[in-house]
């Protein structure tokens, strides 16, 4: 169950996704986005894996949209955006758990993806950003809804407003991520996380997600109604492709100045 731009490894009841365009820096092209929806349904009913681990082939987690492909026919612009029946979610929401292995930068369309995770831990190469603002689209898969939730109101506002990056201390002391690992064992600790998981009752794990889930839906409200409808209103107010590709190499200096 793999492709040229998601794979898919599924051993001891633990399926591993990798989204798997390294050559840009795993950003989002509409094939991504959409095989990595349908291979995230897909796991919700295999039978063999009980939990998902996501995370990007090196060197980066998942680098956002692909300027690229939006600078000229905008076609991977994300989720909840474009029509009113669009889903908020990267993914259709799984019964199981998803954490996030965080190898590199989580930019803007990337940073939604690992907020979506339910759990994220990350290398100690891992950066954060959102950089909507920089690029001149709005979020679409809750990003809004979401980050203030697990940052606080001051953080998130900041990180969306200035585009600046969070390195992964400071991702864990924000309370973005649970644990920051060396490079080279974030799958293992993320293993580890799992394994632990899997060696529990999983209707019970099932059940209990599910709660928690709710329970966040019913603390966010309408949150991702009007993010959807901020978006659309933001799109429908003239959204150019061509004026993305103007600023695409000073979004890229930008962001390569604040991790390297």
């Amino acid at each position: 169950m793999s492709s040229s731009v998601v794979t898919v490894d599924v051993a001891d009841r633990v399926a591993t996704v990798t989204l798997n365009r390294p050559e840009s820096r795993n950003a989002i092209s509409r094939e991504l986005k959409d095989e990595l929806a349908r291979v995230m349904s897909d796991l919700d009913t295999n039978a063999d894996a009980d939990v998902v681990i996501l995370t990007g082939a090196d060197p980066a987690f998942c680098a956002g949209l692909d300027l690229k492909e939006l600078g000229s026919t905008g076609a991977n612009l994300g989720a909840g955006s474009a029509s009113e029946s669009a889903s908020p979610y990267p993914w259709p929401v799984l019964s199981k758990p998803v954490i996030g292995a965080i190898n590199g930068v989580a930019v803007t369309g990337g940073f939604e993806i690992a907020l979506n995770c339910d759990i994220l831990i990350a290398s100690e190469r891992a950066r954060f950003a959102d950089t909507h603002t920089r690029v001149g689209v709005l979020p679409g898969w809750g990003l809004s809804v979401l980050l203030p939730l697990l940052v606080g109101r001051g953080l998130a506002r900041r990180m969306s407003l200035t585009g600046d990056f969070l390195t992964a201390q400071d991702a864990l002391r924000a309370g973005l991520v649970t644990e920051v690992v060396a490079h080279e064992d974030l799958l293992s600790a993320a293993g580890r996380i799992a394994a632990s998981i899997v060696s529990n009752e999983q209707d019970a794990v099932r059940t209990l997600l599910a709660s928690y889930r709710d329970i966040e839906l019913q603390q966010i409200g309408d949150g991702y109604q009007v993010e959807g409808r901020t978006g659309r209103d933001w799109l429908a107010r003239g959204f150019d492709p061509a004026e993305v590709e103007r600023r695409r190499e000073g979004i890229r200096d930008r962001g390569r100045a604040q991790t390297t």
